[in-house]
């Protein structure tokens, strides 16, 4: 237990991906707030940590569906998964949830006012997000894929336009954070996503759809976050020295 309570969440889902279910649960950032230890995770949230540790060791007895070991996988794979499977999402998701929420909003924004502030701030975050995704997809990733294609030729790593990949990288890392406080604020609003009891089917369908975006967009920050954007900064440092 010891051991577990002093790991980052952001490790912990690293090892293990369904620990985003317990977390998920939990209301534990496991994405933009993953470098801070289960312990202190569990402090800032007020959850209680013996639970959390049990829901996590759970797991190990857990059998039947398949979890990818993303650790493991090349990082220009993991790349262009997060692109095909992520970025793909997102980029159905918000055309289907802006009219959801903006009828919402005209519908019943008279008597539960928090809806007008949800859509204005998913307005926002799908603003946000589809041009961080364009960056990624045509700066970003290309570079980190051409680090792997170095790394398999014997090669040093290429030139950029930007330095090191560390640089895009922060900026991307803050798009998150930036990302994340959005999130919050639309859980807060909504009650996590809680509809009340009035609500119409387009209110009950958008905060689903909301929560569903909601968890997608935890795993796909965490798999930049923790996994690719750390390794692609490492990748490139042992290629500065071959």
């Amino acid at each position: 237990m010891e051991n577990i309570r002093n790991k980052s969440v952001g490790e912990i889902v690293k090892l293990d991906f369904r620990a985003a279910d317990v977390f998920s649960s939990y209301g534990i950032d496991f994405c933009c707030g993953g470098k801070i230890s289960l312990a202190e995770a569990c402090v800032n949230g007020k959850c209680d940590e013996t639970k959390v540790i049990g829901a996590l060791d759970a797991l190990k007895n857990q059998t039947g569906s398949a979890v990818h070991d993303f650790d493991s996988w090349n990082i220009g794979f993991l790349a262009d998964y997060i692109q095909n499977t992520h970025h793909q999402y997102v980029s159905k998701a918000i055309p289907q949830i802006l009219p959801l929420a903006q009828k919402v909003a005209d519908v019943h924004g008279e008597h539960h006012s928090e809806v007008i502030r949800i859509n204005e701030l998913f307005q926002d975050l799908a603003e946000e997000l589809l041009s961080h995704m364009q960056k990624e997809e045509l700066i970003l990733f290309p570079y980190i894929k051409e680090l792997v294609a170095s790394k398999s030729d014997g090669n040093c790593a290429g030139d950029s336009c930007f330095g090191t990949v560390a640089g895009p990288i922060s900026v991307m890392e803050q798009e998150h954070e930036n990302a994340g406080v959005i999130l919050k604020e639309l859980f807060r609003l909504s009650d996590g996503y809680t509809v009340p009891d009035d609500a119409c089917n387009t209110f009950r369908v958008l905060f689903g759809k909301m929560k569903e975006f909601e968890d997608d967009l935890h795993r796909h920050i965490h798999l930049e976050n923790n996994i690719l954007f750390p390794k692609a900064i490492m990748l490139e440092q042992a290629l500065q020295v071959v």
